[in-house]
């Protein structure tokens, strides 16, 4: 007898879940409030005893920082709301059909909406028996990568029917990673109305303590930040962003490094921060508004910081290849 298909079983296809790490819903103190309170709360970001943290984290950041992150947001907002939501999603509509009938590319955010225990549910309801998990970070980190797939792996352990999982690695060496940043880099610097002293590649920061407990991420950055350096054939100066409390962080930090950059004769620089798949508050804000302040106030005279890979033809063309290479064995691809 021909076995019959199960009527409220839908044909099997596969997921592709784009996942970037968030963003408050408005630019706005409250909603900041909600988003850094979700973010600041995870232990894998703050590696903190929790008896310890729980205190300085509502007693002192939460009445303190929302308004001063909201008026960093406010500058970057735009008609689409958030730069990285509105990017990622492009991102995710980009990739759509790019892998053949049958795969569904969707997009979430580790903190904020959409959240990814949704977006899971939601391939799921539309058949999806296989899923790849694709966190945008190049560079593997606790603090992004590993924390994107906790919080999917922790959705799946309340599904009694689970799909197939698979999570793509880190491709901070990855040719075609590398390929699409100096494609990228020397678009940006042919646009300029001036030449470089200098280019800066900015990474986001994370504590050295991080480095010192065995993470991986500052040694993908500096081999991200070599690679490019000989795809474009000039030396770049290898800085980190976003430093936060007072332990000690990775260093350089980009803030200082452009500060005293002037001084040394460097007056005309470009910035790039190859570990960002989309432009977002750290680049929009922290780099190309303040990074502009402090150094043009340090003596610089030329400022330029290079767009992220975001929806680009060459960012998306990467993802595609990257991708492509973790959904091999499951079907068929063209």
């Amino acid at each position: 007898m021909k076995p019959v298909d199960h009527p409220n079983i839908p044909a099997s296809k596969i997921g592709v879940l784009l996942i970037n790490l968030g963003t408050p819903d408005a630019a706005e103190a409250g909603a900041v409030r909600r988003y850094l309170a979700e973010f600041l709360s995870d232990p894998r970001v703050v590696e903190i005893p929790r008896l310890v943290w729980k205190p300085i984290l509502h007693g002192i950041i939460l009445r303190t920082r929302p308004a001063k992150s909201a008026h960093a947001y406010q500058q970057v907002w735009t008609r689409d709301g958030s730069p990285l939501a509105a990017i990622t999603r492009a991102q995710a509509e980009g990739l759509e059909g790019r892998f053949g009938g049958g795969v569904i590319v969707d997009y979430a955010m580790r903190y904020g909406r959409p959240a990814i225990a949704d977006r899971l549910a939601a391939l799921k309801d539309q058949g999806c028996e296989r899923i790849l998990l694709a966190p945008l970070y190049p560079q593997y980190c606790a603090a992004t990568t590993a924390t994107a797939n906790d919080a999917a792996f922790a959705a799946l352990a309340g599904m009694r029917w689970q799909p197939a999982i698979r999570t793509l690695p880190p491709y901070y060496d990855d040719p075609a990673y590398i390929d699409a940043l100096a494609v990228s880099v020397r678009a940006g610097l042919a646009a300029l109305d001036f030449e470089p002293d200098a280019v800066i590649a900015s990474f986001h920061g994370m504590p050295q303590r991080t480095l010192e407990l065995g993470d991986p991420y500052h040694c993908h950055c500096r081999k991200t930040a070599r690679l490019l350096s000989d795809a474009l054939g000039r030396k770049l100066i290898v800085t980190f962003q976003s430093r936060f409390g007072r332990a000690k962080w990775l260093e350089p930090a980009t803030d200082t490094t452009l500060a005293a950059l002037p001084g040394k004769g460097i007056k005309r620089v470009a910035i790039v921060a190859p570990g960002f798949a989309a432009d977002c508050v750290e680049t929009l804000e922290e780099l190309a508004i303040r990074g502009r302040e402090t150094f043009l106030e340090a003596g610089g005279t030329d400022f330029a910081a290079l767009p992220c890979l975001n929806a680009s033809e060459a960012g998306l063309a990467m993802t595609e290849s990257v991708i492509k290479r973790e959904l091999e064995g499951w079907r068929a691809l063209p």
